[in-house]
């Protein structure tokens, strides 16, 4: 398996798995939000951003108009999510909490679904 399609596998499972969690306990949308307030979540959370997204980076950018060119801009949204936590936490904290239920309920269905087109690229369960 190369690098690309390593990744693409990687970020496929992790968006479905994490779509399965919050989809079971809903709760945890809100205890996330909730730890937003707490600066060492922030801050834990801004360092692994920052490591997932660096790794991403360096190991896979590249800017094809195919899958490769979704894993390349999670990585970089990874960073960016990451740097701007750190630097700006109570910023983006602010922005994050006006974001309501409703929206964060179809980003996470449209992160289901690109989640299982990546895992599709992979392992071909539906040719195309």
């Amino acid at each position: 398996m190369d690098l690309s399609n390593f990744l693409t596998a990687f970020w496929g499972w992790y968006l479905i798995i994490f779509f399965v969690i919050l989809s079971f306990n809903p709760k945890r949308i809100k205890q996330i939000f909730t730890h937003l307030k707490d600066q060492k979540f922030v801050i834990l959370a801004a360092f692994l951003a920052i490591i997932i997204g660096l790794l991403n980076i360096l190991a896979h950018n590249i800017w094809e108009a195919d899958h490769r060119i979704i894993v390349t801009l999670l990585g970089w949204s990874s960073l960016f999510l990451g740097l701007s936590l750190f630097i700006i936490p109570n910023t983006v904290t602010k922005w994050l909490n006006y974001i309501n239920m409703k929206f964060v309920q179809v980003l996470y269905i449209a992160l289901l679904i690109l989640g299982v087109y990546l895992l599709n690229v992979v392992y071909q369960l539906v040719p195309y």
